[in-house]
């Protein structure tokens, strides 16, 4: 009897297919290593005084920044065991429900946390409660419109994802709609790992050479993109109508030359 193939929900999922697997394999450190410097680029210039970390103990993008107080936010699902490496406060919660005060921080930091929360408006919009005017938000995530996510998509049919399955990602261009609907300007992006989505070691080694090439010919086809956005006080808005005020026209005034013109005619003819 010949055996059935198996569907694609039944067959074996790759040695890193959670996140935090997935985090420990070549293309998942070579992701970690990119945004580590991206990050260290973007918060050097960033002050104030508190400053937090939303997920991804993996990585410390808080590493280059001076501010006093910083802090990583861990759900409860979240492994302690990478957050140990680094000195910062630890702080449970939601993250759709952030713990902390209405424009209490100054810089908020979202590695790879819409793209697998399960309402990314939500944490936004958390995000723009707890930030200062002027606050700082660096949102990264993966490209869906690159060589990975092209992967991604496919494998998903076949049931081998190349990325985390449980991942929905999002583009930079609704990224960005969302920041402009809560009042964000957009201050900086990059795109970057222009490698082919291979999983071996050796063989993205040998690929270094891309990053050069596709940073100038093709920079926006990066799997991964990265964004800063600086939150604006919103101005005074009039509500009503306003009323129509007639101002009152002003006489016609005469010149002090004139008037002493008049005053000589009058007295030679006297």
């Amino acid at each position: 009897m010949i055996p059935t193939p198996s569907t694609p929900s039944q067959m074996p999922a790759p040695p890193w297919s959670s996140w935090e697997k997935w985090l420990q394999s070549p293309p998942g450190r070579y992701v970690l290593g990119w945004e580590q410097k991206c990050c260290d680029q973007i918060v050097a210039d960033v002050f104030g005084f508190h400053a937090v970390q939303i997920g991804l103990p993996q990585m410390n993008a808080l590493a280059e920044n001076r501010m006093p107080l910083q802090a990583l936010l861990l759900h409860s699902n979240d492994s302690r065991e990478y957050a140990a490496r680094f000195n910062w406060h630890l702080i449970e919660g939601n993250y759709s429900e952030l713990p902390f005060a209405n424009e209490s921080l100054d810089l908020v930091v979202l590695p790879h946390v819409l793209e697998f929360a399960a309402d990314p408006h939500q944490i936004l919009r958390e995000v723009d409660r707890v930030l200062r005017p002027e606050g700082r938000l660096i949102i990264s995530g993966f490209n869906p419109a690159s060589l990975w996510g092209a992967r991604q998509y496919l494998s998903r049919l076949i049931g081998n994802p190349y990325l985390p399955r449980d991942g929905q990602f999002i583009s930079l261009i609704r990224v960005k709609d969302w920041l402009q609907l809560l009042n964000f300007s957009l201050d900086r992006g990059h795109f970057g790992c222009y490698k082919f989505p291979l999983q071996g070691q050796s063989s993205m080694g040998r690929m270094d050479f891309l990053e050069s090439m596709g940073n100038r010919w093709w920079p926006i086809f990066g799997a991964v993109f990265l964004v800063s956005a600086i939150k604006r006080q919103q101005g005074m808005r009039l509500i009503g109508q306003i009323a129509p005020v007639r101002i009152p026209a002003l006489q016609q005034l005469t010149p002090a030359a004139e008037r002493n013109q008049l005053k000589e005619v009058q007295e030679t003819v006297n």
